[in-house]
């Protein structure tokens, strides 16, 4: 224990430990997907914190710790951006700088049973607060929110249908907390246990009232995975596989089909042959095809990447333009200043343009879906709008196809678990190489996952859900709740801090007056 203090009192040593602390949580994501892990993960990143020797050096514990965290959550870009995945996780990991320094504030030295009341509330709030700025879409999105990694639990899935991701990640910090103050403040253990206490009647209140989706039918759903198709002509090659296979799903009384991003390299304007193809598809299939098409579009300027449905008459003009578009893979941030990272890296070479709206689809037989293209599906704000919008199932088209063999293809499926679970409606996530898979509308996965090895084509039997999740009504409360307790701690803390420098400069005197004048003007 010694050998540990001393070595935590220089400054390189602490720093890789804080790395290091900050990298462990990644294990409970997919693919180790040891979901148990993340309520204890924090608890080294906390202690390290709260033994900083000084509020500074407690930020910078924070900054390393969050550099850790996103360095291993995102380590499966190195390939694909080298030197730029080091300062990406630098820039991002600096949001957990202030959270070091609130975990010293809160937790350091002998705190009292108040104190570590108060950081039950205000550590898990600030922790929501660098998730909410890390979602925006410029700085990435919200890929790897700490709540995300529950995602195959089911008490926790009826809690997102209550208060979303959000709600996960608030409570497993909270949890975290509690931990470190039953391992390093044993005085203070009351309210750590009761902090323990209360997010297990969290969990059992939602799991008893919160009301389940309502359902009444079926619908028969395919997915088509091409797998990996690579070298010269490949756009033409895939369309011909995807063709192969869906072909094959005729005669299975279908009501769609989907198709994952990338699936259609042209333009259908441009290549009435493949509108043709399609069509005859739909025809052949009975059911109409979603596809997603990657190409320079003849009606307007620009690369989009399109959701469009097709169907026995060919597109039936139904179409979603992506609107949030991936940092460096899809456009480069302020290209004119970091246009030098195509230079080092696999990043876009020319900027994809947006799409504007969210759109809700009308398929055969009444049935509405909602599309969204590749990381959208890591955004609980798109999935919650369409189900508020009127969307029977989600539909995510995705391609990690330049991932393949790493952690990315299972944590990108793993997301459509959560986005079902809050909006009560299923999810369809169909990817070009895998992993695809389908949720029911509890967020529980219907039959099995099409893996990375996988070029098929397989039905699933989706129950169609009706009724609205908490979530969806409330939408982000979590959110705002954790920003209320951060501004009343912080005015709390401003108040404190006038009463102390009034205590400290003592009682005011007044001035001595005497019988042969005043204060002001001695002897007058």
């Amino acid at each position: 224990m010694k050998t540990l203090d001393r070595r935590l009192a220089s400054r390189w040593w602490r720093s890789a430990a804080a790395v290091l602390a900050g990298a462990l949580p990644v294990l409970a994501f997919p693919g180790p997907a040891l979901w148990w892990w993340a309520w204890f993960a924090l608890v080294p990143w906390i202690l390290l914190a709260r033994t900083a020797p000084t509020g500074k050096r407690a930020a910078y514990d924070g900054w390393c710790a969050g550099f850790g965290f996103m360095l291993a959550m995102h380590h499966w870009l190195l390939p694909n951006l080298h030197v730029f995945t080091f300062v990406i996780a630098a820039l991002l990991g600096a949001l957990w700088a202030p959270w070091g320094w609130l975990v010293r504030r809160l937790l350091g030295g002998a705190p009292s049973a108040v104190r570590v009341g108060v950081a039950l509330l205000v550590l898990p709030s600030g922790w929501l607060a660098v998730e909410l700025v890390r979602s925006w879409q410029g700085l990435g999105g919200p890929w790897g929110m700490l709540g995300s990694s529950q995602w195959e639990v089911a008490p926790a899935l009826r809690l997102a249908s209550v208060g979303g991701v959000w709600l996960l990640s608030f409570l497993v910090v909270a949890v975290n907390v509690a931990v470190a103050v039953l391992v390093a403040v044993r005085r203070s253990r009351v309210p750590a246990l009761a902090g323990l206490v209360a997010t297990a009647a969290a969990t059992s209140a939602a799991w008893v009232w919160s009301p389940r989706p309502d359902t009444d039918e079926r619908a028969a759903i395919a997915v088509v995975q091409p797998g990996v198709v690579d070298g010269a002509d490949s756009a033409d090659r895939r369309f011909d596989r995807e063709e192969q296979l869906t072909r094959g799903l005729a005669g299975r009384d279908l009501d769609l089909i989907v198709w994952g991003e990338s699936s259609v390299g042209f333009d259908l304007d441009d290549r009435p042959d493949l509108a043709r193809r399609l069509t005859e598809l739909s025809r052949d299939t009975g059911a109409e095809i979603l596809v997603n098409v990657d190409a320079r579009r003849s009606d307007k300027p620009g690369i989009y990447k399109s959701s469009v449905l097709v169907g026995p008459d060919g597109p039936t003009g139904d179409r979603y333009d992506k609107m949030r578009l991936v940092p460096f893979g899809e456009y480069v941030p302020a290209r004119s200043l970091l246009g030098w990272a195509t230079s080092v890296g696999e990043a876009a070479g020319e900027d994809r343009r947006r799409g504007t709206e969210q759109v809700v689809m009308n398929v055969g037989d009444g049935l509405r879906i909602g599309p969204m293209v590749c990381f959208e599906s890591a955004f609980p704000d798109m999935s919650r709008q369409l189900a508020a919008d009127g969307a029977e199932v989600l539909v995510a088209q995705s391609s990690t196809s330049t991932f393949q063999h790493t952690w990315a293809p299972g944590q990108h499926a793993s997301l459509a678990a959560l986005r079902a679970a809050e909006t009560g409606r299923p999810m369809v996530h169909s990817t070009l190489t895998g992993v695809s898979a389908v949720y029911d509308a509890n967020g529980k996965r219907i039959g099995s996952w099409l893996g990375t090895d996988a070029s098929t084509a397989r039905v699933y039997e989706t129950p169609l859900t009706h009724g609205t999740t908490p979530y969806v009504r409330l939408g982000d409360w979590t959110v705002h709740a954790a920003l209320v307790i951060l501004a009343a701690w912080g005015a709390g803390e401003g108040v404190r801090a006038v009463r102390l420098r009034r205590s400290a400069r003592g009682p005011r005197v007044p001035p001595a007056h005497t019988d042969r004048g005043s204060p002001a003007r001695p002897g007058h």
